[in-house]
């Protein structure tokens, strides 16, 4: 893993804590970064209960068996250190924005001599924030999925593309439509632009 003080976010050209707006006005699109998230990819059987109750040792929380489902940090059934995304039928997100519980590190250790897998691989990706009364409208410029909320509802996820980039959706529980978007950091500044010009015509600002 890359030292804290190396660290550059793949947006830092882009000035966006000085273009970020304590007033956003009437803007429809509202964006942010949320830089250096702690992701881990796990894998292993989840009809296993010996691999179940060791990711629930860690995780403090069960796996989400649903498929495109999520649970959120400070919710019932979640984890209190990391939100926990269903990507597939054998695979899980867990992000975390605390530099401190090394969930790797703790996974591996949990699950060892399990038919398992631990990968931390959030130094490969980065979250874009796209929230807004007219967030979804920009998003289904760039993307085939139907975001509306009888299909796409608060606490889902999917994979997808957005603008050709290959990206993981993950819609917040919030009243008003908001989405955090990962993606490649190689491809962050080309979809943060790419998201920026779509949204022009609502009205878009940066936000904190």
């Amino acid at each position: 893993m890359v030292e804290a003080y190396l660290r550059q976010s793949p947006l830092s050209q882009l000035a966006l804590p000085s273009r970020a707006a304590e007033e956003t006005g009437d803007a429809g699109v509202l964006m942010a970064e949320r830089p250096f998230r702690r992701i881990v990819n796990l894998r292993g059987d989840p009809k296993s209960e010996a691999f179940q109750n060791a990711a629930k040792s860690v995780l403090g929380a069960e796996l989400p068996l649903t498929p495109n489902s999520t649970t959120s940090p400070n919710t019932a059934a979640a984890s209190k250190d990391a939100s926990l995304l269903w990507l597939g039928p054998d695979e899980w997100w867990a992000i975390s924005e605390d530099e401190t519980p090394p969930l790797a590190d703790k996974l591996r250790d949990a699950l060892t001599g399990q038919h398992a897998a631990v990968t931390d691989v959030g130094e490969g990706y980065s979250c874009i924030a796209v929230s807004g009364p007219n967030a979804i409208d920009t998003l289904a410029k760039g993307c085939t999925l139907d975001f509306h909320d009888s299909v796409f509802a608060p606490g889902s996820c999917a994979q997808s593309d957005m603008a050709k980039a290959a990206v993981v959706f993950r819609r917040l529980e919030d009243e008003t439509p908001s989405f955090e978007i990962y993606v490649r950091s190689s491809f962050a500044e080309y979809l943060w632009r790419w998201i920026e010009d779509a949204a022009g015509e609502y009205g878009v600002a940066v936000s904190a």
